[in-house]
């Protein structure tokens, strides 16, 4: 196999970034699309010489070796299942799924059909993040003890739609925390090579006032195994560009990142290591674009690295595990909204083998701080 033949399910906006990170590598080749938008999907397949499909079962038993999922979160485990039962490896956009059972019923599927499973985190793959994660783990900035994170979007038209999807507790799986934290979690762990063990965390509205949907902005607390504590900020209310921020201390040194910056990283270390750069501000050479540059960057890197996988037959290194840990700790945080406390994994667990994850997510918006702002 020289190249894996992809049909995408869903052609929002997503799907352009996907296209133009993948537009010169030639092994990857999009060849059928299906949307439930027919107008949308026939645009896309005009657009990029694509077969429409009408149907996902004509989609699925096209001519294609895998397929890319870009829809609403809470159909990623139908689509993953049916995709897994037709033979098609998997690639499919975060979150992975909106409660623990579904991830688990995800990877059942696909470990029973044999089929590649990745989740299309694209922080996992973006440079700046490969740098930091090679950096701490090399020791650079020796032992981590405090990590702050931050992600802000505008999200604010969807979430002021009645009957969206977008923000709503059990078709979102949550609101901001659940659409970024699954990003920023996903990161984090991998960084720092470490596990959650207990949250607290804050729910709010800030600019929206839809009854019916849950939080516009979210502040976590973690503590991880190691000892490291973790802030995490979300926002889908913010007036900029989208962006991307984090700052990690360790005892031999400090590292600052920001998206929006040319040179994304910023490194100072007392390592040896560092040589000439030692005790000094550092800025390393990255591959990096504010946005959107650093999505088509990352999604680039990431459809390519999960091609490859197909191609050469192995599993990928970001597991379907570990991205359930991401929304593990999402879940987490949320129930620590809804208890009004620190909760532990344990806790968590308890809840997963009585009544289930969906349970946190019923009812969500009620233990959403109503702090309107609204001009």
């Amino acid at each position: 196999m020289d190249f894996v033949k992809y049909g995408i399910i869903g052609s929002g906006t997503v799907w352009r970034f996907h296209k133009f990170g993948c537009k010169n590598n030639p092994k990857i080749k999009f060849k059928a699309v299906f949307d439930i938008n027919e107008k949308t999907a026939r645009r896309c397949a005009k657009v990029n010489k694509m077969t429409y499909c009408s149907t996902i079962d004509d989609l699925l038993k096209s001519d294609i070796d895998a397929v890319l999922i870009m829809v609403p979160h809470f159909l990623h485990e139908s689509y993953v299942i049916a995709a897994a039962e037709a033979d098609k490896h998997v690639l499919c956009e975060k979150p992975m799924a909106t409660t623990l059972e579904g991830c688990d019923d995800m990877i059942k599927a696909t470990e029973k059909a044999g089929v590649k499973f990745m989740i299309a985190e694209n922080h996992r793959f973006l440079p700046a993040h490969k740098y930091i994660m090679e950096a701490v783990q090399s020791g650079l900035v020796g032992k981590v003890f405090l990590v702050r994170s931050y992600e802000g979007v505008n999200e604010i038209p969807g979430l002021m739609k009645s009957g969206h999807w977008k923000g709503h507790p059990v078709m979102a799986g949550g609101g901001a925390l659940m659409d970024m934290g699954a990003h920023k979690f996903a990161t984090i762990n991998w960084i720092l090579n470490d596990k959650v063990e207990y949250a607290y965390c804050w729910l709010a509205k800030q600019c929206t006032n839809l009854s019916e949907k849950a939080e516009d902005n979210a502040m976590v607390l973690l503590k991880y195994l190691s000892g490291t504590i973790v802030e995490t900020i979300v926002s889908f209310t913010v007036i900029s560009p989208p962006t991307n921020s984090l700052e990690i201390y360790g005892t031999k040194g400090s590292i600052i990142e920001n998206h929006e910056w040319k040179k994304p990283v910023k490194i100072f270390s007392n390592h040896e290591s560092m040589g000439n750069n030692r005790g000094k501000w550092y800025e390393p050479e990255i591959k990096h674009g504010p946005f959107p540059k650093y999505y088509e960057i990352s999604m680039g890197i990431e459809d390519s690295y999960f091609t490859d996988c197909i191609i050469n037959d192995v599993k990928p290194d970001f597991s379907p595990e570990q991205a359930r840990e991401a929304i593990k700790t999402v879940l987490l945080s949320y129930l620590s909204a809804k208890t009004e406390k620190f909760v532990t994994v344990d806790d968590l667990m308890e809840v997963h083998n009585s009544k289930g994850t969906k349970s946190i997510l019923e009812g969500l918006e009620k233990y959403v701080n109503n702090n309107y702002c609204l001009e």
